[in-house]
Parts: structure tokens; sequence; C-alpha cells
């Protein structure tokens, strides 16, 4: 009988150290990618002209989109890409086409996965800026 229950032992402690090895490397990722979604490394504003704002992606669709900002007229534009995250942001982003606007944004580095966002610029507000 004492047999049976030392037999017994060694298979909780295997069982006890593999859902050790699966919980803490999930527990980590998790931890990860809530930190890097809602700390942010900066946070400032660009102006320019909405370039493009569309809905992609197979699995995670995402809003992606690109800022043309231009200093002196007659030079070549700088393109500042983007994600949205906020449906309400991506709605006004579009209602801006062909309007100056100036973008506020945080910056979110070491996102873990494009499944929220193809860049680290997440825009959080749009404003018209007057021409």
């Amino acid at each position: 009988m004492a047999e049976a229950i030392t037999s017994t032992k060694p298979r909780r402690w295997i069982f006890g150290v593999l859902l050790l090895l699966l919980v803490v490397p999930i527990l980590a990722v998790a931890a990860w990618t809530w930190a890097s979604l809602n700390i942010s490394y900066s946070s400032g504003e660009r102006v320019g002209y909405v370039q493009k704002i569309s809905k992609k992606g197979w699995a995670c669709k995402t809003w992606e989109g690109e800022l043309a900002m231009v200093n002196i007229p007659g030079t070549a534009a700088q393109i500042f890409a983007f994600s949205v995250r906020d449906e309400t942001v991506a709605k006004s982003l579009l209602g801006a086409d062909g309007k100056r606007v100036a973008l506020s944004y945080d910056q979110h580095r070491g996102v873990p996965s494009q499944c929220f966002g193809e860049t680290e610029y997440f825009i959080t507000a749009v404003r018209l800026v007057g021409q």
C-alpha cells in the first residue's frame, strides 16, 4: 500500500511542473501585451493631410493609415504611418479626406502582435486645422 502512495506523488509533481510551465509564459505574455498597449512610450501631435486610411488584415482587422506632412510647399512630403484602435476616431479620419488635420498619437513600443496595429503609433484624436 505504501508503494501506491509514493507512485502518485511523482505524477502530481510532474503535473504541477507542466502546469507551471504553461501558465507562467501565458501570464507573462498577457502582462507584456497589457503593458505595451496601456503604457505610452511617448505622445505627440502630427499635422498634415490624410493620404490613406483603410481597414486591413486577415484575422485581425485594424485601421491603418498614412499622413502626408508637408513643411514647405514644393518639398517632398514626409509620410507618417499610423494605426487606429478606436472606431470613432477612424470614422473621423474617414470624414477628413482632403482636409488638413492634426493627429494626436500615443507611441506604444514592443506590442507583441500586429493584431493590435501594424505600427507603433496609435491615433487618439483628430482635429481639423484651419487652412
